[in-house]
């Protein structure tokens, strides 16, 4: 329908927007306009208008369905992305794997190995006070004329344990200690961790768990992992052990910290290495010092034998020396002492550090020498 009308008859039509004329007519009716202007009469014009009648109460029926379509689509995108996240957090957490088919046959391996001495209860010290569940991780006896560290340690200090696999390149037989119940499941927890995310843990280090005789471990289900899931990375792991391990008390606090048992029970898990070097978890061993006692040994020395290595104390804004010539230049400008020197100078007596300071380097071949 077209109707010819002048600008002022509906200089009071086009006041509104179609939304706001739909509410304020009774027919309900949206008008669109389309204006042409007459070249012959300036002051008037053509106005052709199209007349479409549209329910209001359609209009608003159809802003309703699409606003309901768009929040559908923003809800699925939401689950679906949730869903990959956790599919991801399960691929980098064995523990989370929701089937066996997912895994590795490592991870497999290591997962029955340790179900399976968790559910033995492990065996109490000689005493009666302490529980010991030994080997929490599988691995390989190693070769016989070897040497193995051996070291002890408190959940609040097992962060040390990323330095000393550095430094070390051989086994290392670890007792780690958990004072309460609840430790002995985090301890659980983070030996897994460890286990999947750093292969030189996995291939090196074999865990020993002590705890109070009326505790026990266990598997760690769902939601005691859960709060390592989204961890992918070994930094990753010894960074999150570092963070946890400044709300645990240790030995530091009222617990009693069985140093001697957890020495033993690390010396005694070494396998078939020849020789053991026993050391705190958060002293480090030189470079190359596994090595060099090897090249010493194959010259031939009394396997009844026992070795002090000299220890020392260095400043902790020191980089760590490497070589014997470089701790000497430190040693006699004060930045290196002898350990324990002031809080307990006949503690470390025996080690006679004089003589090794002093011993002459006869042959430059030599690697380590006998003071």
């Amino acid at each position: 329908m077209f109707t010819l009308v002048t600008s002022e008859d509906i200089a009071g039509s086009v006041s509104h927007t179609p939304i706001q004329r739909c509410q304020q007519e009774s027919s309900d009716e949206i008008k669109f306009w389309t204006f042409f202007s007459d070249q012959r009469s300036p002051s008037r014009g053509l106005i052709v208008y199209d007349l479409i009648k549209v329910r209001c109460s359609f209009f608003r029926v159809v802003l309703v369905a699409l606003l309901l379509v768009a929040l559908l689509q923003l809800l699925y995108l939401s689950l679906l992305s949730n869903l990959h996240g956790q599919q991801q957090q399960r691929s980098a957490h064995p523990v989370l794997a929701g089937t066996p088919r997912a895994e590795p046959r490592w991870q497999r391996e290591q997962k029955d190995h340790l179900k399976s001495v968790l559910a033995s209860g492990g065996i109490l010290d000689a005493g009666g006070q302490y529980r010991i569940y030994r080997h929490l991780l599988a691995r390989d006896a190693g070769q016989s004329k070897d040497v193995a560290l051996a070291s002890h340690a408190s959940l609040s200090n097992l962060w040390h344990l990323q330095e000393l696999v550095q430094r070390w390149d051989g086994r290392i037989s670890l007792a780690l200690f958990a004072s309460s119940g609840a430790q002995a499941k985090l301890a659980a927890v983070l030996t897994y961790t460890l286990a999947q995310l750093c292969p030189s843990v996995r291939q090196r280090v074999s865990v020993h768990l002590v705890c109070q005789s009326g505790d026990t471990a266990v598997f760690p289900e769902q939601d005691d992992a859960a709060e390592f899931a989204h961890l992918q990375t070994c930094q990753a792991v010894f960074a999150k052990v570092a963070n946890l391990g400044t709300n645990i008390i240790n030995y530091a606090g009222n617990t009693s910290y069985p140093n001697n048992l957890l020495r033993n029970v690390a010396r005694g898990r070494t396998g078939s290495a020849a020789f053991v070097l026993v050391l705190d978890i958060d002293m480090v061993p030189s470079q190359g010092l596994r090595s060099g006692f090897l090249d010493l040994a194959d010259k031939g020395v009394d396997p009844h034998l026992v070795f002090v290595v000299p220890a020392f104390e260095i400043r902790h804004t020191r980089r760590l020396p490497g070589t014997k010539e470089e701790l000497l230049r430190l040693y006699q400008v004060g930045e290196v002492r002898a350990f324990y020197e002031e809080l307990c100078p006949r503690c470390q007596a025996p080690t006679n550090y004089s003589v090794w300071l002093n011993l002459p380097e006869k042959d430059p071949s030599r690697r380590l020498a006998v003071a």
